[in-house]
């Protein structure tokens, strides 16, 4: 419960607060100009790399499905209330409510679809490498199954938000390299912090490796 609570409340964070863009200068090798969406965003990659490992495909696929209704209940809701006019002592107008939410729909619709094939991808991938494995070299299913399910994210939801004019087409190569290179970095990452959590689960329930805990 605690790892789809976080799940999801990165996934929701990550497609409401797309549209601030920063720069980072990585160690003078190279400028990253990415939105602040993309920050909680890899974090659902470790997430469902952490429940594929100890709860299983299935239940990885289920944490999955739930972002899905979890996202599409949050537009909802901003819908809802960008109906709602503003009152005049309000210290946020409607303008500038729908200048920060406005296009949320868009962009929970563009990440949607990234996301269904991001993830989907992610969890696949990273089983056929578990199987492939029997259990062994945890960083390599969990970094070959991130970079390539982080690149059709990418490509997929930068490609989108092009197309429906949230961001100019001339931004789309920086943008997608910038976005694909910080979550390639951002996986390389957390694979010390991903042997932990598997670690921590192992001692306390005592599984070996490539055993899983089954909840059904």
């Amino acid at each position: 419960m605690i790892f789809a609570a976080l799940f999801i409340a990165s996934l929701v964070a990550s497609n409401l607060i797309f549209k601030k863009f920063f720069l980072w200068d990585f160690f003078g090798l190279y400028t990253f100009e990415i939105s602040v969406g993309i920050l909680p965003y890899p974090l659902t990659f470790l997430i469902t790399d952490s429940i594929s490992e100890i709860y299983g495909k299935k239940k990885a696929n289920q944490v999955v499905t739930i972002g899905i209704f979890a996202s599409l209940f949050s537009l909802l809701i901003i819908l809802v209330s960008n109906q709602v006019n503003a009152s005049s002592t309000s210290p946020v107008q409607d303008d500038m409510f729908n200048q920060v939410f406005g296009s949320t729909g868009i962009a929970v619709s563009a990440s949607m679809i990234a996301y269904l094939l991001a993830q989907y991808i992610d969890i696949s991938i990273y089983h056929f490498w578990k199987k492939l494995t029997k259990g062994k070299y945890l960083w390599l299913r969990n970094n070959f199954s991130t970079f390539s399910s982080q690149f059709m994210d990418t490509i997929v939801v930068v490609g989108l938000l092009c197309s429906f004019g949230q961001i100019p087409w001339d931004k789309f190569g920086a943008l997608l390299l910038s976005g694909f290179l910080f979550k390639v970095i951002v996986a390389l990452l957390d694979t010390p912090l991903l042997y932990l959590i598997v670690y921590g689960f192992r001692q306390r329930f005592n599984l070996k490796i490539n055993e899983e805990i089954k909840l059904d």
